[in-house]
């Protein structure tokens, strides 16, 4: 910062993060601790090549002004990112009726017999902040590891290896929960067959006794009625 003249100007130093094809903007601080109306006039050495805005000014007593400087888009960067452009501050005392249209490139002439406070600013260039590098996968806590990759994109032989058993298991739980549920489901449908055929069973006795109570002995009918029944329960028993 520079404490004296008739302004305090921060930074003394306009550091630009330089890149190609991109505007890049810093930003100036003015600052009058006088109790005078200051005028002030910010020029450069590469008047095509940077914005300021404003690039002209009164500062009211104890005030301050904030000026932007934009870097035009470079196609091209310079030789050891070295800067030669210089920019220049100059101001000057003014009456307080005065306004932004009364000043003149005249005002800032000191051969006019004005005095004109100048403060010379440098220009740096600085490497642009890098990104933030990001998080390697199966980095994160609770995450399981995966098999690393060589150089040509293939894995390792002991993790590719490691990976086939790791399938070749998850197949053979797999099938088997089928076949742990195709021997349920097996188990329960003998279950109930078995049950079934007892209920016939007990019907058939039934059966049998009611027709030997009524006829006292077997009747053709009693033998179809058997002979049906047998059949069915084999039936059930093979399903």
């Amino acid at each position: 910062m520079s404490s004296g003249g008739l302004l305090e100007i921060d930074p003394l130093e306009l550091k630009f993060p330089f890149e190609l094809k991109k505007q890049i903007s810093c930003s100036l601080q003015l600052i009058n601790k006088s109790d005078d109306y200051v005028a002030f006039k910010v020029k450069t050495t590469s008047p095509k090549k940077y914005c300021v805005r404003p690039n002209a000014g009164i500062l009211l007593p104890r005030s301050t002004c904030d000026v932007i400087v934009t870097m035009q888009s470079q196609r091209e960067a310079p030789p050891d990112m070295q800067c030669k452009d210089k920019f220049l501050v100059q101001s000057v005392i003014i009456d307080q009726t005065s306004t932004t249209k009364d000043i003149t490139t005249e005002m800032f002439a000191k051969e006019s017999g004005n005095v004109v406070d100048e403060v010379k600013l440098r220009v740096t260039y600085v490497s642009p902040p890098q990104p933030p590098s990001p998080v390697p996968e199966g980095s994160e806590e609770g995450s399981s590891p995966r098999p690393s990759v060589s150089e040509n994109g293939n894995l390792n032989s002991s993790e590719l290896l490691a990976a086939t058993r790791a399938y070749a298991e998850n197949i053979q739980q797999e099938k088997s929960s089928e076949n742990l549920a195709i021997i349920s489901r097996l188990t329960e449908e003998k279950t109930t067959a078995i049950q079934q055929n007892n209920k016939l069973r007990q019907e058939l006795e039934l059966v049998r006794q009611e027709v030997s109570k009524q006829q006292g002995g077997f009747s053709f009918m009693f033998v179809v009625i058997v002979v049906l029944l047998g059949i069915f329960m084999g039936y059930m028993l093979k399903k």
